[in-house]
């Protein structure tokens, strides 16, 4: 591959004089690479999308918004909202499916100055008390099914301001959102400074309470510019290393937002982007890979991107190869590492669609990396360079950075990095040293600049002294073409420490034997790495809101049946 067209365009665009030119600034107390043509907060972005009035904005079924259709209902939100005395800095929870009202309370608030305190809507009723009691918002929008948790706690309800979203009959203590949406007005003219909370999005933790993540509106806005970037570079080397060039006028994307809006998958990247470029969202009440195949063919759709595995069960479904795909011209995984073999399958079975991905965190705002089309096909187990907002390193235990290739803890630093985590000072400190974010990610930096993550730094397995990365165990899996899901773990073991694990589910017909599946494994890598214990499950694996296996979950439950040798 042209990796030097590449870099060549990265130092075109991002050079004196770039769309995309890079400065070094102070921000949040720490020296930062930022974006100099970027808008100052997110306020902006939204602003100018009123340049696109008549195109269609949100979908979800058959409701239909115009982008003018959407700025008077996010003027009205953000005019009830001050008539409520909610202030610049105050906090406003959303807790809800991914309905059009999401996004316009989003705009209202980020729009006024106003924090977005994203709650998981798979929550219980103890999650969400602790999640209003950690952010304490002026005001909680709500549909149903959160209501109903809520009203299990009337101690904690009593003290909430709610406006009830979808409830036909709400309470008397609910407001509707009819009454929001008839209060009308225009959106209140003020400055937002950039490095003010935009967000508070909540990480999922795997002990304890999950910590809120302070996105601000300097971190969103150059994750906005990471998008364009990673796009703009891409398309400007493939040109000059094919002399094919693009079209002269991009087609208007139309994105299917398939994981919730409370992540930054969903939000900050799918959302953002689309908005930014006037184009159109569909939302799904819940992720189905028919109902996503039918949304594709009806709506046109440009891209999709969720988990891995929702690409993986799109063109495993059976009705993939006679629905019309031919709108989609991208296919995307995020929120977990995409197995090399999906790449390749997107690539040969979706004839107009690239590959692509972006690895990321909440902590990051968005993505650290991006890598798509032939550059991903090329490294298919990489996630691409960093973003040029970014330094990256890999470090050792002791925090110093190791020689180039080597494997280690990937740290970043840059202005995507959030502010820390609400009413977490330690955790803060723990994960942030002068302005770089301790990933968590075993990763390796090649001579071209791509990163590839091994693993998470604790998902791994420790076999008698020997490190075996559950993502190499996984992608090995996967290229048996019985597989349809897959998730491995280590088991405990008394005399090697760990042992490992996978759970596994097959395509619809088709058998697989365990020691079918160890000679498989053991073709592609050492013996040792090869899963001892297998389990063969019925149902899809479990996983969390934002798509991902829960893993631990699933250790812990299958890893209790085996009887110690």
């Amino acid at each position: 591959m042209h990796y030097a067209e590449l870099q060549k365009a990265r130092e075109e665009l991002t050079g004196i004089g770039g769309p995309f030119e890079i400065v070094e600034s102070e921000v949040l107390g720490n020296r930062a690479r930022i974006y100099k043509n970027a808008p100052l907060n997110v306020r902006e972005v939204w602003l100018s999308t009123i340049q696109f009035a008549e195109r269609p904005y949100l979908i979800y079924g058959d409701e239909r918004l115009t982008y003018a259709d959407a700025h008077e209902r996010v003027n009205a939100v953000a005019s009830w909202l001050a008539a409520q005395g909610v202030k610049p800095g105050d906090r406003v929870a959303i807790a809800m499916r991914n309905y059009p009202e999401w996004m316009l309370i989003y705009w209202a608030c980020v729009s006024s100055g106003i924090t977005v305190v994203g709650i998981n809507a798979w929550w219980t009723t103890e999650e969400m008390a602790y999640a209003f009691s950690d952010s304490a918002p002026a005001v909680v929008f709500l549909d149903s099914e959160r209501l109903a948790r809520l009203q299990e706690r009337p101690d904690l309800a009593a003290n909430l301001k709610i406006v009830g979203i979808r409830i036909p009959d709400a309470p008397e203590n609910v407001t509707p959102w009819s009454e929001v949406i008839a209060h009308g007005g225009n959106m209140p003219d003020l400055e937002v400074d950039p490095d003010s909370d935009a967000c508070i999005f909540y990480t999922s933790g795997t002990t304890g309470h999950p910590k809120g993540a302070q996105l601000t509106h300097r971190g969103c806005v150059s994750n906005l510019f990471n998008l364009m970037y990673a796009a703009a570079s891409s398309a400007l080397a493939t040109e000059r290393a094919t002399g094919i060039a693009p079209p002269v006028t991009p087609p208007i994307p139309t994105t299917l937002i398939t994981t919730p809006l409370f992540h930054v998958t969903a939000n900050n990247c799918g959302a953002y982007a689309t908005t930014a470029a006037g184009g159109a969202l569909v939302l799904m009440y819940r992720w189905d890979a028919g109902e996503a195949l039918r949304l594709v063919s009806k709506e046109r759709v440009t891209s999709m991107s969720g988990v891995p595995v929702m690409a993986r069960e799109l063109i495993n479904h059976p009705d993939f190869a006679t629905t019309d795909t031919s709108s989609l011209a991208s296919l995307s995984g995020g929120g977990a590492q995409v197995p090399p073999d999906l790449v390749h399958k997107i690539e040969s079975q979706v004839s107009t669609a690239r590959p692509s991905t972006g690895y990321g965190m909440t902590e990051t705002c968005g993505i650290i990396t991006s890598i798509a089309a032939d550059f991903f096909v090329d490294k298919p187990d990489s996630a691409g360079p960093a973003m040029p907002n970014f330094e990256a390193k890999c470090v050792d235990d002791d925090g110093q950075a190791v020689q180039p290739g080597q494997v280690g803890e990937l740290w970043v630093r840059g202005s995507s990095v959030i502010k820390g985590y609400i009413n977490r000072p330690e955790a803060t400190a723990d994960s942030i040293t002068d302005g770089w974010l301790h990933t968590g990610d075993i990763a390796r930096i090649d001579d071209d600049g791509f990163i590839f993550i091994v693993d998470r730094k604790k998902d791994m397995v420790l076999r008698g002294g020997e490190n075996i990365y559950c993502a190499e165990v996984e992608a090995a899996v996967y290229r048996h073409e019985a597989v349809a899901e897959c998730c491995a773990f280590g088991v405990p073991d008394d005399r090697l420490g760990e042992e490992v694990g996978i759970a596994l589910v097959l395509k619809p017909g088709e058998r697989l034997t365990e020691d079918a599946l160890r000679d498989h494994c053991a073709a592609i890598m050492a013996k040792h790495k090869a899963p001892r214990y297998i389990w063969f499950l019925e149902e899809a694996l479990p996983r969390n809101a934002s798509g991902k296996f829960l893993k631990r979950e699933l250790r812990d439950r299958l890893s209790a049946s085996v009887i110690p040798a």
